[in-house]
């Protein structure tokens, strides 16, 4: 065989019967910039490594592979995550690649990273007190970093999709009884924010869909209610951003109970913003701060606490007045479909998973109804 020429790549098939092809491109920072493809034919291989040629002929940028992980973090979350993800999740990516991956995996080479780096990084996270959950979340954010790195062919694999996740037991949430509901309605009357209460239980508001909300999203006179926006706290920053899916965008029709108490919820916002005088802050939103200000979701929440305490009614989180939406609605005969597009949810799978626990009694009044029918026959 005669000696290859510059710029003349090698292929080859590894042992795990993919084909791989390595080349050199030229010269970055004064050293050879080498790139390898990976396919499962020689000939997959061969039009990678020749289109990479003819780019790098061309003067087209080369990607170098042989980067650090670190690099390629950081190159993803600019490139990937923040012109794509929604800015909450973008914060949260990006929080994650600096706080957990870098100083834990950043140092390796990325071609170099394996397996048992991952798992042990991990591992480690789990013993230094990080929760299951959390822990989760992290090889969640490395596994999409890796596809993406697969995608640019910058590796053969993504190995985080190699390891064992951490187990996590899912969270078996509360929902209030139809007296509860009542009584929680009844106790938060007098409370300033009565109406954000009523209104979640209502209809299934995310919190950050009921801070979003403005006046002109408000239809008292028609009885209903567009979920336009969510507002959110970015970067300790309050910030309006679009809802979590496209069917998160969505008019719902007000219970009778939830319009009185929106009606009596402006007039006291009214009266505040007499109250305030040249310190008011229009903002427009619905639930405001008594100067007119966005609320912040700690401070509902914490009222919210101290309401279910006066109640007398167990400890719950906030998010539970939406499950306690879903799940009177459901055992009053409500379609699941209907519940899926009250509460917004992407699919009608999530809805009957997440309140599978309902379906069993409405099977059960669905067979009394059917016996109930041809009762008559029987007879």
């Amino acid at each position: 065989m005669g000696k290859r020429g510059n710029n003349e790549g090698t292929i080859s098939q590894r042992k795990d019967g993919r084909w791989e092809a390595r080349v050199s491109l030229g010269y970055a920072n004064g050293k050879p910039i080498r790139k390898c493809f990976y396919g499962k034919t020689r000939n997959e291989v061969h039009e990678k490594m020749t289109s990479a040629l003819k780019q790098a002929q061309q003067g087209l940028p080369v990607v170098i592979r042989d980067r650090s992980v670190e690099m390629f973090l950081n190159d993803w979350v600019e490139t990937v995550i923040k012109p794509n993800k929604r800015p909450k999740t973008s914060a949260s990516y990006e929080q994650v690649v600096r706080i957990h991956l870098i100083p834990g995996l950043g140092k390796f080479r990325l071609t170099k990273l394996t397996a048992q780096d991952v798992q042990r990084f991990l591992n480690d996270k789990a013993k230094s007190g990080l929760s299951p959950r959390s822990v989760q979340y992290l090889r969640d954010v490395l596994r999409n970093a890796l596809n993406q790195a697969v995608k640019w062919d910058l590796v053969p694999r993504n190995v985080a999709l190699l390891i064992n996740p951490p187990q996590v037991k899912k969270h078996e949430f509360t929902s209030l009884t139809p007296a509860q509901a009542k009584t929680l309605v009844n106790e938060a009357k007098n409370h300033r924010l009565s109406a954000l209460f009523t209104v979640v239980m209502a209809i299934g508001l995310r919190i950050g869909e009921a801070l979003g909300l403005r006046w002109n999203d408000v239809d008292l006179n028609a009885g209903t209610l567009r979920v336009a926006n969510q507002l959110q706290r970015i970067n300790r920053r309050a910030q309006l951003t679009a809802p979590k899916s496209a069917k998160g965008a969505r008019t719902v029709a007000l219970p009778k109970f939830a319009v009185a108490a929106l009606k009596a919820h402006r007039k006291r916002q009214d009266q505040e913003r007499r109250e305030s005088g040249h310190e008011w802050q229009e903002t427009g939103f619905v639930f405001t701060r008594v100067d007119g200000a966005p609320l912040h979701d700690a401070v509902v929440r914490k009222a919210f606490a101290k309401v279910l305490k006066g109640a007398e009614l167990p400890p719950l989180r906030f998010h539970d007045l939406r499950h306690t939406c879903a799940s009177l609605l459901l055992a009053q005969g409500v379609s699941p479909r209907v519940v899926m597009e009250i509460l917004g949810h992407s699919q009608i799978s999530l809805t009957l998973n997440t309140y599978s626990h309902v379906i069993p009694a409405l099977e059960k009044d669905a067979a009394d109804k059917m016996d109930s029918l041809f009762k008559s026959n029987r007879a």
